[in-house]
């Protein structure tokens, strides 16, 4: 369970929940495809990689792309109603993830393969100073790679991430934009009426989101491979999950949310695993229990507790 807290892709999905908190949590966006923004960022991460281009201008491409992806999709949305953009939101990350899977783009995306971590994952992986070997932290942390696909030092690096991305909410949030933020997430009119431009605001907020999505989609393939169907529509309800399951409109929620989202999957999949017999139920079938008690635990955290474990229910009146 401590393996599956600490891992890469833990990380990465706590910060598309750190943009996504932006967009709802921040903002009364209802964005319902933060996985287009994941796959943009890895698509452009890796495919720059592949095909011979420096590191550092892949982390660009990923994040122009997510840029401009936030421009299509908010010019239409954002002055219509939230649900609105829930709609095309969710609908254009599903397009993109059918464009990256069409056979006819197999040398460039890889088609529904996808791309093996291994045409990109070196100029990263070599930047390590973490050495060879393993790593023993005498029993408190997972004996593991120091320099491997999913050693320590991708995860050193991803959590750095996470951490980085919680101060810059936490400045944002904390600042006279943030303020306008939570203003226009309460009664954009009343914030309209100060002769503040809504629209190119929340523009603001979309983009920024998806900048902290594109870059979580980044991280998110670096222990594995470019797999467009691993950033489909479920990774989305697993970052909204985690999220009210944290709290929204928080610094750290996004962060407990995710730490206990996949903690507490792996915990129950291997108690039921261990507990009940395989005339019940099977291994195969012990995964998809877990994501039943998982669902009904969002149901009754929603009920009991909306606020999350780290919010505020007076954060919860959003105007959308």
């Amino acid at each position: 369970m401590l393996r599956e807290s600490l891992s890469a892709q833990t990380a990465a999905v706590a910060i598309a929940i750190i943009g996504l908190n932006v967009h709802f949590g921040y903002t009364g966006l209802l964005n319902m495809g933060q996985s287009g923004f994941m796959l943009l960022g890895a698509y452009g991460f890796s495919i720059s990689i592949w095909k011979g281009l420096p590191m550092p201008v892949g982390i660009l491409v990923g994040f122009l792309a997510a840029f401009v992806f936030a421009l299509i999709l908010g010019v239409p949305t954002l002055k219509l109603r939230g649900d609105y953009l829930a709609i095309v939101t969710i609908s254009a990350a599903e397009i993109l993830r059918y464009v990256g899977r069409l056979a006819k783009l197999e040398n460039f995306t890889g088609a529904a393969q996808g791309i093996p971590g291994s045409q990109y994952r070196d100029p990263f992986v070599n930047l390590s100073f973490f050495g060879d070997g393993t790593f023993d932290a005498g029993g408190w942390l997972p004996n593991l790679q120091s320099t491997g696909v999913n050693g320590w030092w991708v995860r050193f690096v991803a959590w750095l991430l996470v951490a980085l991305c919680c101060v810059i909410v936490f400045l944002l949030a904390r600042s006279p934009w943030g303020r306008l933020l939570r203003g226009i997430r309460e009664d954009e009119d009343a914030i309209r009426s100060l002769g503040k431009n809504v629209f190119a605001i929340k523009m603001q907020a979309l983009v920024i989101g998806g900048l902290f999505g594109a870059l979580g989609g980044m991280v998110y393939i670096l222990p594995s491979s470019m797999q467009p169907d691993a950033m489909g529509r479920n990774l989305t309800f697993f970052c909204w999950t985690a999220l009210l399951l944290g709290g929204a409109a928080t610094v750290f929620g996004p962060v407990i949310g995710a730490i206990l989202f996949f903690a507490l999957r792996v915990f129950i999949q291997g108690t039921a695993g261990a507990i009940v017999p395989d005339s019940i139920m099977n291994l195969s079938q012990t995964a998809q229990f877990a994501w039943i008690c998982v669902g009904i635990t969002l149901m009754l955290l929603v009920i009991f507790r909306p606020q999350g474990i780290l919010g505020d229910k007076r954060e919860l009146r959003f105007n959308v």
